[in-house]
């Protein structure tokens, strides 16, 4: 499972706008592990055995079992990210008041480094200072929001939703049609959304569309290349 990106990963000044960007990222995301995973599943089971049931039955297994070691992964990967954040932010609060006037100086030093003369640096840490010390550093000095920390439920929650509509796409396409025509409108199906998941992060990210979208197609088309053949191969042993 591709690894998600932590709320402050983007720009920490953002507010919540760069918030939202960042758990939209993530559902993407999520969908397209869900397209890929489950699509492999399906379409390896289905190049083993013509029985609908086993299929729906592999489907349904791979997207629940996705879904929950996502939500889990992602619980477990958020929690430790906010006890880092609490952390900090203690450690923080016990050094503005052991030595305030150090941590001003640091804070200043801070904004030097962005490019702001030591003068008018000086007067912004003075100012910041008195009207949230803790806020002030947090966010110049940690990157982080002191009234807005990551939440593991929300990740969870974001990544289990995510994955099992993403995982809906591929198995829907595939016990719905003809047996003839089932792995073949599967891939269709997935090589759609696909196109549609790659150009949504590019677009988020940032990055080039056409070099994203190839990139997830290939990976996608591949898993179900590979894994058919896997299940032929089993599926003839078997028989």
């Amino acid at each position: 499972m591709e690894a998600r990106p932590g709320p402050h990963a983007a720009e920490p000044h953002s507010g919540g706008v760069g918030e939202r960007l960042n758990w939209l990222r993530a559902g993407v995301l999520g969908a397209n592990d869900g397209i890929i995973s489950t699509a492999g599943l399906v379409v390896g089971v289905a190049g083993a055995t013509t029985d609908n049931r086993a299929i729906l039955i592999a489907g349904v297994a791979g997207l629940v079992a996705g879904a929950l070691s996502m939500a889990g992964g992602e619980y477990v990967s958020v929690s430790t990210q906010r006890d880092t954040e609490r952390a900090l932010l203690l450690k923080e609060k016990r050094e503005l008041a052991d030595m305030p006037e150090a941590e001003e100086r640091e804070l200043a030093g801070i904004y030097v480094e962005k490019g702001l003369s030591p003068e008018l640096a000086a007067e912004v840490a003075r100012e910041l200072t008195e009207k949230d010390a803790l806020r002030a550093h947090a966010e110049a000095e940690l990157q982080i929001d002191p009234d807005n920390l990551t939440s593991p439920w929300q990740a969870a929650w974001a990544s289990l939703v995510s994955f099992a509509l993403g995982s809906l796409l591929p198995l829907l396409a595939i016990a719905l049609p003809p047996v003839s025509l089932r792995v073949w409108t599967c891939a269709a199906a997935v090589v759609i959304g696909l196109v549609i998941t790659g150009a949504v992060s590019a677009r988020l990210g940032g990055a080039k569309v056409k070099a994203a979208v190839i990139r997830n197609v290939g990976v996608g088309c591949l898993a179900m290349v590979v894994t058919y053949w896997i299940g032929v191969l089993f599926g003839v042993t078997v028989l």
